[in-house]
């Protein structure tokens, strides 16, 4: 029954990935990570021996203490890579806010100046006109 959950599990995730993917509701460089991760759990799902085997080669006592310790790692693999994207993500944002606030005081200035020149040519007509 539990491979038969870990194949359906597996299952899900691709199909959910590929649907975000379609969507373009997810990037091609977080759905690698996920497919990844789903291919690892069909594998698991198909061949559990493949974990019992990897547990004696990395003398883990219980494949669940390693299953365990594969989950923790990959969590914290995500978490600083998602740190890493935030912060980059703020260092865009704060320059584009720099950007745009030089953009509008120059824009602001080059509006005082036509309006200064504006009214300089109307008061050039309105001296020739007399």
């Amino acid at each position: 029954m539990i491979v038969i959950l870990g194949v359906g599990l597996a299952l899900l995730i691709l199909a959910i990935v590929i649907w975000m993917l379609l969507t373009r509701s997810l990037q091609e460089k977080y759905a690698v990570m996920w497919l990844i991760i789903a291919v690892a759990v069909l594998l698991l799902g198909l061949f559990p021996q493949l974990l019992t085997a990897l547990t004696d080669v990395l003398g883990v006592q219980l494949p669940s203490n390693l299953l365990f310790a594969l989950a923790i790692v990959l969590l914290l693999g995500v978490a600083l890579h998602l740190s890493w994207e935030l912060s980059q993500a703020e260092n865009e944002i704060r320059r584009l806010a720099e950007e745009a606030a030089l953009a509008g005081t120059a824009i602001e200035r080059l509006e005082r100046r036509v309006a200064a020149l504006e009214a300089e040519n109307a008061q050039r007509r309105a001296l020739e006109d007399d």
